[in-house]
């Protein structure tokens, strides 16, 4: 089956509410392809090996987490950028990318989706009242400590953690946010988590988790952003019966 460009990015905009969000990106429709779409590719971010693959596969859309045109991004269309264009135009593949509106959807989005997979509980916005916000914080199953912690985590994402903190802890309370969002770590301590879980780690994090007596977990900003754009894509494809695939290019970071 296919639908139309249009149809798609009505459903996204209503399910996803992108002006609600003050964003580093544009969110929506990036790169404009074919007006109709039957396969639909998605992928953490639009990088060059995700075009080849998606392209290859005959995708009419792409879409992800990662798109282009950030904030402060240089804006002559050279080098890398000009190839990446040139591939999604030679090959009438449209782009669509969701930024903050995908880490924030309380069912679809990456928060939600890694919370659902590593089983955490009673789950509520880690900055409650602020509009637009991201994060999450939740409640783990009595005595796990953050060696299983981490050891979850690996089993659902294939890497291994960055762990601040000692693996015999027991947890209770749990905040996390996907991707770069190490600069959270005070919102977790603020809203009484044992342990904060996000992507990336900056160095002063390693110190406002010992002074502040929180157990930190880097999981790896491409590893815990990957569930969210597949159940995005899973979801189109089940009410426009389009065909679907996601294109996993590993990143360590």
């Amino acid at each position: 089956m296919s639908t139309s460009l249009r149809a798609l990015l009505r459903w996204l905009d209503t399910t996803l509410h992108p002006a609600q969000f003050r964003d580093y990106c544009p969110n929506g429709l990036q790169v404009e392809g074919r007006p109709e779409v039957s396969r639909l590719a998605t992928a953490v971010s639009a990088n060059q090996a995700v075009l080849d693959a998606a392209a290859h596969w005959g995708a009419d859309a792409l879409l992800v987490h990662h798109g282009y045109f950030w904030r402060g991004e240089a804006a002559p269309v050279v080098g890398m950028k000009r190839r990446r264009l040139a591939t999604l135009l030679a090959n009438e593949m449209s782009l669509l990318a969701y930024h903050l509106p995908l880490d924030a959807h309380p069912q679809l989005g990456n928060n939600a989706r890694l919370g659902e997979l590593l089983g955490f509980a009673d789950s509520e916005p880690l900055q409650p009242g602020e509009s637009g916000a991201v994060g999450n914080v939740g409640s783990l199953p009595e005595g796990t400590t953050a060696g299983e912690l981490c050891a979850s985590i690996q089993a659902l994402t294939g890497r291994e953690p960055l762990l601040v903190g000692d693996p015999e802890q027991d947890l209770e309370r749990v905040a996390w946010c996907t991707g770069a969002a190490q600069s959270y770590i005070e919102a977790a301590v603020a809203a009484r988590a044992d342990v904060f879980i996000t992507g990336e780690v900056s160095e002063p994090t390693v110190h406002v988790a010992r002074e502040e007596g929180i157990v930190f977990i880097a999981a790896g900003h491409h590893a815990t952003e990957r569930y969210g754009v597949q159940a995005l894509g899973e979801a189109l494809s089940q009410t426009f019966g389009l065909e679907h695939r996601f294109f996993d290019c590993d990143n360590p970071v």
